[in-house]
Parts: structure tokens; sequence; C-alpha cells
């Protein structure tokens, strides 16, 4: 059971986070260059479908874009943890922001041929700058105190929860006025703006490169990427955040077809998922302001199965108010578990493979978001909704048993190697 202690009256807060020396300045220019990703899905889905009129060819320039960008994430995050992110953010902002406008380019009138589109999106998700993972690294570099950073994490993974809905909503006021190309444009604009700003931030220029993890390493050594996935906290917090994903991933489809079966439109959805977006933001505020006696490995397992839980009572609802409330819950862990698992991430590495670690467990929420619609969407019209909606939590709930099972050993491990000397 998580058991707050008491704050004392002098507990650093989310001030105290943002009056940190240019911590303001290099998360707002974080922010802006964000807010690109939680605009460019929405509007180069409906940029291809207007200008090819399909949506299977949409679905899969959306698959390859998503794709590059997921699982190429690591590989750009070290190069930056190699390079610093001064000389290579500029780059892949510069060559991300160009491809983009090629897109928005060639979806602005109708007949954009299919395959040029499909490599267009495919090359700028190779290229698209791991902000987040670098934001969450300077934050490391920023405030020293581990209860401050975990403020800070918090206050990140809750503004990014408030971008990716406010991201759709700007797409809309864009499209009603000009073509859903301009969504593209505007996110090419974002991008590119935000990243020069955080790497002209005094932050980013006194983080420089790290000392790398592997001036030790022998010849035979595996690439380091590798030896990063045989962290175990890195791997049972990669672990936990793709299953968050395959549950969240699984429950936007359910709220789909949950709405559909009892005759709800697309408001009723709307309602639904927001109430989720919403109860991330509470939970992950509520979260980074109370300090907590269990570490963080131990916390985490907690906040999974709570989420799972959470999902498996929302299949119970006998109508979309209350399915609303239940996914309110549900995500009041969502925040908390992500910030949580980021927190592991860096604590677990070196401080030259921070960047690296946090875009393993980024990558890893991505791909089993993705991997959770793909296998719900295979069994909803076969199986009852309170079933799918049991299928989607098991994967919280079973990762959570295996994490806190081996936190467990560890620490018996431990106290025996203690107890021994």
């Amino acid at each position: 059971m998580l058991s707050p202690s008491p704050v004392p009256s002098r507990t650093p807060s989310y001030a105290t986070v943002l009056r940190t020396p240019h911590a303001a300045r290099t998360f707002g220019a974080a922010l802006l260059g964000r807010l690109s990703y939680g605009m460019v899905s929405l509007s180069l889905m409906l940029a291809v479908n207007a200008s090819v009129g399909s949506y299977s060819v949409a679905g899969a320039v959306m698959a390859l874009f998503g794709a590059t960008s997921v699982f190429l994430s690591p590989a750009r995050a070290a190069l930056i943890d190699r390079h610093g992110p001064r000389r290579v953010l500029p780059p892949l902002a510069g060559v991300y922001a160009v491809l983009l406008a090629a897109l928005a380019y060639a979806t602005w009138r109708p007949g954009a041929p299919a395959l040029l589109l499909a490599a267009l999106a495919a090359a700028a998700g190779a290229f698209s700058p791991p902000l987040g993972p670098v934001m969450r690294t300077l934050w490391s570099g920023l405030v020293t105190d581990r209860e401050l950073l975990r403020r800070a994490y918090s206050l990140d993974g809750v503004a990014e929860e408030l971008l990716f809905v406010s991201g759709p909503l700007l797409v809309g006021v864009v499209v009603k006025s000009a073509s859903p190309a301009a969504g593209i444009a505007v996110s090419a604009a974002l991008i590119l703006v935000g990243t020069l700003a955080l790497v002209s931030s005094p932050a980013v220029r006194a983080a420089g490169v790290a000392p790398s993890d592997d001036k030790a390493a022998r010849p035979d050594d595996p690439p380091a990427g590798r030896r990063l996935l045989g962290v175990i906290g890195l791997r049972h917090a990669m672990l936990v955040t793709a299953a968050v994903g395959l549950c969240l991933g699984g429950l936007d489809l359910l709220v789909v077809a949950f709405a559909e079966q009892r005759h709800q439109g697309t408001e009723a959805v709307s309602w639904v998922l927001a109430a989720l977006s919403a109860g991330s933001a509470v939970g992950g505020l509520a979260y980074g302001a109370v300090s907590w006696r269990a570490s963080n490995r131990a916390r985490l397992p907690l906040l999974a199965a709570g989420l799972g839980a959470a999902v498996a009572g929302a299949g119970l609802s006998p109508g979309v108010y209350v399915l609303a409330a239940l996914a309110a819950v549900a995500g009041l862990f969502v925040a908390p578990a992500l910030t949580t698992a980021y927190l592991i991430a860096d604590e677990s590495v070196g401080a030259g493979s921070r960047t690296q670690a946090g875009a393993w467990v980024n990558t890893a929420v991505n791909a089993g978001s993705s991997v959770g619609t793909a296998a719900v969407g295979l069994l909803v019209d076969r199986l009852p909704p309170a079933v799918c909606f049991a299928v989607a939590a098991v994967p919280a709930l079973l990762c959570a048993a295996v994490v806190a099972r081996g936190s467990v050993a560890r620490g018996a491990v431990a106290r025996g190697a203690v107890s021994r000397s």
C-alpha cells in the first residue's frame, strides 16, 4: 500500500521547480516543440485521406510514420547521449521539418501518389527529434534533489498529456479555415522553432556531452543499447510501461465500441477519453505533490495494478456516464506510473545514457499502445465488451505481479548479503 509521509511546510513545490534557474525557459521551449507531436498525427491522417480519398492508405501512411518514429527513437537518443543535444537536435529538427513541409505540399491538393506519401512519412518519422527524453534528461541536470526531480517529472508528464489533448483541438481550428495539410505545415514550424529555442537555452549549453558509460567497455562487449537492456531496473520500467500502453491502446478502441453498441455518438467517446486525460492530469499533479515512503521500484507495480483493476472494472459499466467516471479513475494511475518508470530509468543508468534510457521507456509505451489497439481490434467483434475490457487489463495486472515479485526477490537477496557480511 502506498503511504504518503507528511510533507514539511518547506517541501519543494511545482513553483520551486519552475523557479529553478533556466527551468521555465527550457521547459517552455520543449513544450512548444512537443506540441507538434500533439498535432501531427491527426493532421497527417486528415491530409492524406483528403488527398488520396482512402482511409486505408491514410492508416498505412500513419503506421509507417509511427513505426519509424517509435522504433528508431532509442537510436536517435543514443546519438544525443554521445554527441550532445546542441549538435544532434538542430539537424534532426531541420530534416524532420523539411520532410513535413514536403508532406504538406504533396497533400495540399488531391491526387498525391500513395507511395510518395508513404516514403515521406516513413522518412519523417525516422528523423523526429526526441524532445521528451531530452527534456527529462535536462531535468536531471537542472534539479539535483530527487524529491524535486519527481515533481519536475510529474509536471512534465501532465504537461505532455495536456499537449496531446489540445493538439487535436488546434488541428480542428486550423482545418476550419484551411486545408488539412496546413496542420502538417504548422507542426513543422512548431518543431523547428521549439527545438532551436531549446538548444539555445543555457541549460542545454551547460549540459554538453555527458561522460560516456562505455569507456571501460571491452572490444567484445555487446553494443551500448543491448547493455542498457540488461539493466534490470530499466527492463522492469519498460515492461510496465509497455503494459500501460497495451491497456491504453485497447481502452481507446473499446470506448468507441462501447459507445457504438449503445448508439451513442462520437461526442460520448470524446467525453470518456477527456475524462481519462483529466484523471491522468489530476493523478500526476497529486502524485508529484506528495512525498512517499515507498521506493520508486515498489510503487511502480502497485500503480500498474491500480490501472489494470480500473480498466477491468470499466467493462462492467452500465452506461457511458459510469464508463467516463471509471475512465477518470483509471487515468489517476497513468501519469504516476509513467513518471515513476522514467524516474527508475533515470536512476538505473549513468549520466551518459539517460536520454537513451528514457527513449526506451517511451518506445515501450508507444509500441504497447499500438499492439494493444491491434489486439483488441481482433477481439472486439468476437467477445462481449466486459471480457474485452478484462483482456485489456490483463497485461498491466500480469506485469505488475512479475515486477513486484522480482523486486521482492532482489530485496531478499540484498538482505541475505547484508546478513552474511
